[in-house]
């Protein structure tokens, strides 16, 4: 089983303490989040590989070295100020967050991600070209890897047009950005990739390549998984992955996030969350069905 914490919420950057109780503890609790009350059960004896996903790695570096399990880390950093991230921790010193996992873990185990990439009258192609820039300058020699996407037409995205002020792509637009994107990660020794995008570029030199890969997965656990499919996404091939996170739980806030769409009901869950639960969110109750994951 490949654990993914997590695609639904930032739970490194707000959950730590709770994460890192459930794993002392072997095993955490997951609500359904379509038929709430059914409950997986996941024991860690029974986790191969954990993937962190996070805009915030510095809650958890303290206890990385008490995980006695293999950890990719994919770190999401991007160049939008508090208009449209009002929660990001300071992303300076997420860089030096990401070279300390580097040395800890290696290079080769940390993807930053630079995405989603959107288009308005103040963030233009040359911004982002800037800050892509910037920012593989800075993590020369500590990453191999970047990915980028693009914004996609979530509710939350809709919702928040008006900040946003989104401007449609053009095949100009796509050819600027795939080209000096593909230069800039080639002059620091690095890679650039999609992720599940239709248009991946590779026309300018992205490469072809998945999130999560399966040469990776097998490299790191040895085994080899049937099932690859990462989200529900035609254009998704990364391993299938079990998400411990719980949608409308993140407090970045972040104006363009597809797994936060109700502010209202991200407070309830706040005040909802306990330290101590085996579940993020509330406690078992009497009539939950609960189920041990094995894949």
């Amino acid at each position: 089983m490949i654990l993914n914490i997590s695609g639904r919420t930032d739970i490194v950057a707000f959950y730590t303490p709770w994460f890192m109780s459930r794993y002392h503890e072997g095993f955490v609790d997951v609500r359904n989040p379509i038929y709430p009350k059914l409950v997986s059960r996941i024991y860690f004896n029974d986790v191969d590989l954990i993937v962190f996903c996070t805009k915030n790695p510095h809650p958890i570096l303290p206890y990385l070295k008490e995980m006695n399990k293999p950890i990719l880390f994919q770190v999401t950093l991007t160049s939008y100020k508090k208009d449209i991230e009002p929660n990001v921790f300071d992303k300076k010193q997420v860089i030096l967050d990401i070279k300390e996992i580097s040395n800890l873990l290696g290079k080769e185990n940390v993807y930053v991600r630079y995405d989603p990439i959107f288009l308005n009258d103040y963030y233009t192609i040359d911004y982002h070209i800037r800050a892509f820039e910037k920012l593989c300058k800075e993590l020369d020699g500590y990453i191999t890897h970047m990915i980028v996407s693009f914004i996609d037409d979530y509710k939350n995205v809709r919702e928040n047009m008006n900040v946003l002020r989104i401007k449609n792509f053009t095949n100009e637009d796509f050819k600027k950005l795939g080209l000096s994107f593909s230069k800039i990660a080639h002059t620091h020794n690095m890679t650039v990739q999609t992720c599940s995008e239709y248009n991946t570029l590779e026309e300018y030199g992205f490469i072809e390549s998945d999130c999560v890969p399966r040469c990776l997965v097998k490299k790191i656990t040895g085994k080899n998984y049937s099932k690859w499919k990462g989200r529900n996404n035609r254009y998704c091939g990364c391993a299938s992955m079990v998400d411990i996170g719980n949608y409308n739980t993140c407090m970045h806030y972040c104006k363009y996030c597809y797994a936060n769409f109700n502010e209202e009901q991200i407070k309830e869950n706040m005040k909802n969350h306990h330290p101590d639960s085996t579940m993020l969110v509330g406690y078992l109750e009497s009539d939950d069905k609960i189920s041990v994951r094995k894949n």
